[in-house]
């Protein structure tokens, strides 16, 4: 606003001036410019009936070193709202994540339908995928829509 004021305008005090106009003007103060975009329109996600089929993965990371671990893998389930706590390091590779997974998840609720995380479709995807390579299940991806 005051680039604006200071290309034609100039004078002692100009700053002050014009913060205190702007502070008591009416049309000022109701239309302000927003400075970040608008929120984009919120989708529903599905209406879920099986439990540990739609999980939510996601880390705490940055925890005090205790036993070799400092960070947390937690696997949410969406629908019963129970989680999976599974101790861990920051740096931990993607084939050492899938065997955490198959170990603590996997084995005791077995196959999933959908993964959410924070970190990414490319996480989600390549998270996926070494665990079909770790159970033996050919993966035939395509890559146009086929009727």
């Amino acid at each position: 606003m005051m680039e604006l004021v200071m290309r034609n305008y100039w004078w002692l005090g100009i700053t002050k001036d014009v913060g205190k106009y702007v502070d008591g003007c009416n049309a000022c103060q109701r239309m302000k410019n927003r400075t970040e975009a608008p929120a984009e329109k919120l989708m529903a996600n599905e209406i879920l009936e099986k439990v540990w089929m739609h999980l939510t993965v996601d880390f705490i990371t940055k925890l005090l070193l205790v036993v070799g671990k400092d960070a947390i893998l937690v696997v949410y389930d969406r629908l019963s709202k129970i989680a999976h706590f599974v101790a861990t390091i920051k740096g931990t590779s993607v084939e050492g994540l899938v065997r955490l997974f198959r170990d603590n998840v996997w084995k005791l609720h077995g196959l999933l339908e959908s993964v959410i995380s924070d970190k990414g479709l490319q996480f989600a995807a390549e998270l996926m995928k070494e665990f079909n390579k770790m159970l033996g299940i050919e993966m035939r991806l395509l890559t146009m829509f086929h009727l």
